[in-house]
């Protein structure tokens, strides 16, 4: 298997109810950008990529029966989060608030390094956003 250099081999791949309104928020309040959408049938949407940085998230309208995965709001919370590093931190922060992420963590400095904060977006998935890079080099 062959990866392209400075792309990442991971994608999260997650369900929402109404696909279409997650991609508008997640690109609005986070700042990715649609690489692929796939419309569905009933208006949902089959399969959709988003970009953010050399990173990649995948979704769709969850379907009944179609793949066992649950919903946060299926179970009462959320089983994961996904961190994101981003460049300017701060400035990803404020962006979020004034789109009308909830925040669950507030923008602070991390004892490992770096400065993190986490959201939820309004299907109830988890976001972390944070400038510590786990592939940089230790701090001293």
């Amino acid at each position: 298997m062959t990866q392209a250099a400075g792309r990442s081999n991971i994608f999260p791949a997650m369900p929402y109810r109404d696909a279409a309104a997650a991609i508008e928020f997640l690109c609005r309040a986070f700042g990715f950008e649609r690489q692929l959408v796939v419309p569905g049938e009933d208006g949902g949407i089959a399969h959709a990529q988003l970009r953010l940085g050399n990173g990649m998230i995948m979704l769709g309208t969850a379907q009944e029966g179609a793949h066992p995965v649950m919903l946060p709001a299926d179970l009462g919370g959320n089983s994961r989060s996904i961190y994101i590093v981003v460049p300017e931190i701060d400035a990803h922060y404020q962006r979020a608030c004034a789109e009308g992420a909830e925040i669950l963590l507030e923008l602070a400095d991390q004892d490992y390094g770096g400065r993190l904060y986490s959201a939820r977006d309004p299907e109830g998935h988890l976001w972390d956003f944070g400038s510590y890079d786990p592939w940089a080099e230790p701090p001293v």
